[in-house]
């Protein structure tokens, strides 16, 4: 009779350590994606700052596929706004999942098998 005991226990124990580690993989990956988006918003920020500050005659081209287009200077700034408002809303949406996934698996811990110890988060990885 211990010896199914142990096996579900067993079992359980395996599941909740797959899960555990496939979301402590997910978080660092929206981690990394995170930290590309930041980069990206702070570079249009730089870049449109530097925009700004030319005077609005001055010649500006768009790079598409191989060639540039001539643009003029309102049009770079609002396409630089843009770049930075939807990195700011990815970054906000990927802290959202991410902070799901951190209780996802504090919650699956604590439905987990009586008298298991599981890592917690960055200790295995």
């Amino acid at each position: 009779m211990a010896a199914p005991v142990d096996l579900e226990l067993k079992k359980a124990f395996t599941e909740l350590q797959a899960k555990v580690m496939d979301t402590q993989q997910k978080v660092k990956l929206a981690d990394l994606q995170i930290e590309q988006l930041s980069k990206t918003k702070k570079h249009a920020h730089l870049t449109d700052t530097e925009v700004m500050m030319l005077v609005d005659e001055t010649r500006m081209y768009e790079g598409v596929g191989r060639m540039f287009i001539l643009q003029p200077k309102g049009v770079i700034h609002n396409q630089l706004l843009e770049k930075q408002r939807i990195a700011e809303e990815k970054i906000k949406e990927l802290e959202q999942k991410k902070s799901y996934l951190e209780r996802s698996v504090k919650e699956a811990d604590a439905d987990g098998p009586q008298g298991t110890v599981v890592a917690p988060l960055g200790v295995l990885g």
